[in-house]
């Protein structure tokens, strides 16, 4: 960088920045809350409809079926007919399997499969999202209750307050979508679900090993070092039988993913395959009756529809705090998950997706599951992947899955009497595999070291510590970070591009000039409370760096600092004393500060605070160009205030 090219440009009667005309404080108040509850203002369909439209749209808003239903027709009932078919393959064997993951009879993972999508289908706005319980979240829940309740030892309390848990989760997730909170949920960032998810899957396969070993005692806690104790302290009662088959079938789920990922039109060999591999594991027990060799199987599963158990919830004192903290915890997880699964696969399809109805819909369909025997569910992104490649058109495809589980509850439970628990373990194992997603983690390390550390507190939190110790190392990072960039804004030197009027950052342009005499920073964020003794000191570091560089250079003194506002959206009083203080010292060195394209909100707060009287109107310019303009013409046309050369023959003694 250097100041030789520089071309000053010609003198022009320079803009003034205008300070916006007052509003009163109920408007003001009342434009920051829809801003920040309402960004994609809803109720805009609903102006200047009559009051019948108006209730027609309040009902397609809550209940979206009523929107898309009427225009349904036989092409879209054939495509969904096929897509349901084929998820129900995947649902049934994945609802049992995620069902043992936590602690809970296998049936509910078939009850949790029939009433929450049907819910979902009347009130989601995803036509892609199928609905049905998930790995992690089931991990989550059998991990925290069975820290106060051993299910083996108090199985009906462990299942009530599964259920009372998952009521709380469908009451949290429905509340954050009526009051507007979605935004909590993006503290969750990409990194630490990357990571979360990463490490839970890591540990739920870990946990398999009981059904692939044919193990009957395992520890009840989470973390590598406890499981891979238990394995290796108990090698005298592994089973070779039970392992033998579990081999097999994982090679074999892997195998037919590794097919379909090839060849897209494929998607159906790797859908069927779970229920084909209990289908076919359950041939094998009986046939061989290995279930008196060591194989270990599923064993009587109720017949009929869900049992109602809104008598089932547990509120006493006692336990109360527990179900309610495992519900927002898991509920918050589920709660992401199908949100992102859901924004992934409408950007496929080019539409978009609510994100507070979604909220309302899963909460919905939590809460109304809780009543009827049902755990926490969300929208998995494995079911919901089959779903998309088999075409849906619609949510009615989970209507069709609804039914298909709703027949097997009532006709085909028996036929699972023989399904090896190590054909479950199979399944899980299969599943959590294309949840640890290495390729997403060398990227985020190429593009975003802190990114990466995120992903990785996350990982290894859950991996050697508990599944919930990891959310909360990931949260933690990922806010210490958002404190940081509040708390310590970037803000950098700008200079000339060469024959041009544009300033820009001189380290990512370095054949910028510097303007003799003057010092342009930008800074990049609002400025508040908690970055205004950072910057008031970090401003004061570029002016000394400044006037050491000229010093050194033998160049033209420092005559005035521009501060550019571009990107300063708002400030607090706290920034207004920080450029009181700073206008203090530029003043007592000499130097003229001089604002450059302030805000409306800053402007209408300077104003306010009398600071623009104090640094001048006459200092406040609409771009960095007129300000330096008017900084060369008054540098080389008039002579420096006495005070200013008073101060510098001071600084001189």
């Amino acid at each position: 960088m250097g100041n030789s090219d520089y071309v000053y440009p010609d003198r022009q009667s320079p803009h003034r920045v205008a300070v916006p005309p007052p509003q009163p404080f109920f408007k003001s108040f009342k434009n920051s809350l829809k801003e920040t509850f309402f960004p994609d203002d809803p109720l805009r369909q609903f102006k200047n409809k009559p009051p019948s439209q108006k209730l027609l749209l309040g009902l397609q808003y809550f209940l979206p079926i009523l929107e898309w239903g009427p225009r349904y027709s036989f092409e879209f009932l054939k495509s969904d007919l096929i897509a349901g078919i084929t998820i129900a393959s995947l649902a049934i064997p994945q609802g049992i399997s995620y069902a043992k993951l936590a602690n809970l009879p296998p049936i509910l993972g078939l009850y949790s499969s029939f009433i929450p999508p049907l819910i979902y289908a009347m009130m989601g706005s995803s036509r892609d999202l199928a609905v049905g319980t998930v790995a992690v979240a089931s991990l989550l829940l059998g991990s925290m209750l069975g820290d106060e309740v051993n299910a083996a030892e108090n199985p009906t309390l462990y299942l009530h307050l599964a259920f009372t848990a998952t009521f709380f989760a469908g009451l949290l997730q429905a509340s954050f979508g009526l009051l507007r909170l979605g935004f909590i949920i993006d503290f969750l960032s990409h990194a630490t679900i990357v990571g979360f998810m990463a490490g839970a899957a890591t540990v739920v396969i870990l946990q398999q090993l009981k059904g692939v070993l044919g193990l009957e005692h395992f520890t009840h806690s989470t973390d590598i070092i406890s499981v891979l104790r238990s394995v290796f302290s108990q090698v005298h009662e592994w089973r070779w039988e039970s392992a033998v088959l579990g081999v097999g079938f994982l090679f074999f789920l892997l195998i037919t993913r590794y097919f379909s990922k090839r060849r897209p039109k494929l998607f159906w060999i790797s859908a069927m395959a779970p229920l084909t591999s209990v289908i076919l594991g359950s041939l094998l027990v009986y046939l061989t009756h290995a279930e008196n060799h060591g194989v270990q199987v599923i064993g009587n599963l109720k017949k009929g529809l869900n049992p109602p158990s809104f008598g089932d919830f547990v509120f006493t004192s006692s336990y109360l705090s527990t179900a309610v903290k495992t519900g927002m915890v898991t509920g918050i997880i589920a709660l992401a998950e199908g949100i992102a699964v859901g924004r992934s696969f409408a950007m496929f399809k080019h539409y978009n997706i609510d994100g507070n109805k979604e909220m309302v819909a899963i909460g919905t369909m939590n809460i109304v599951g809780s009543c009827f025997s049902c755990y926490l569910t969300t929208g998995p992104f494995s079911r919901s992947a089959v779903n998309f490649n088999a075409g849906c058109k619609t949510a009615m495809s989970n209507v069709v899955m609804a039914i298909a589980v709703m027949f097997t509850l009532l006709f085909l439970t028996p036929l699972f009497h023989y399904t090896p628990i190590v054909v479950l373990s199979a399944i899980i194992m299969a599943a959590m595999l294309g949840l640890i997603d290495y390729e997403a983690a060398i990227h985020l390390w190429k593009v975003d070291k802190f990114d990466f550390v995120v992903c990785m507190g996350a990982y290894l939190g859950v991996v050697f510590a508990s599944v919930e110790i990891g959310l909360v190392i990931a949260v933690a990072i990922s806010v210490l970070r958002l404190l940081l960039f509040i708390a310590r804004p970037r803000t950098f030197v700008l200079g000339n591009i060469p024959n041009s009027t544009i300033y820009r950052n001189v380290e990512q342009y370095p054949t910028t000039n510097s303007v003799p005499g003057i010092l342009i920073l930008e800074i990049d964020a609002p400025i508040y409370f908690a970055n205004a003794s950072y910057l008031r000191e970090r401003i004061s570091r570029w002016i000394d760096e400044e006037e050491d560089r000229l010093k050194s250079a033998g160049e033209t003194s420092l005559q005035y600092v521009i501060l550019n506002m571009s990107a300063v959206g708002n400030i607090d009083t706290s920034a207004i004393s920080m450029f009181e203080e700073v206008k203090k010292t530029t003043d007592r060195r000499g130097i003229k500060l001089v604002l450059a394209n302030p805000g409306a909100e800053v402007m209408k707060k300077l104003n306010k605070s009398k600071l623009v009287e104090m640094i001048g109107e006459e200092w406040i310019y609409l771009t960095v160009g007129e300000a330096v303009e008017a900084c060369h013409y008054k540098l080389h046309t008039c002579k420096p205030d006495s005070s200013n050369e008073e101060t510098q023959q001071w600084n001189n003694v």
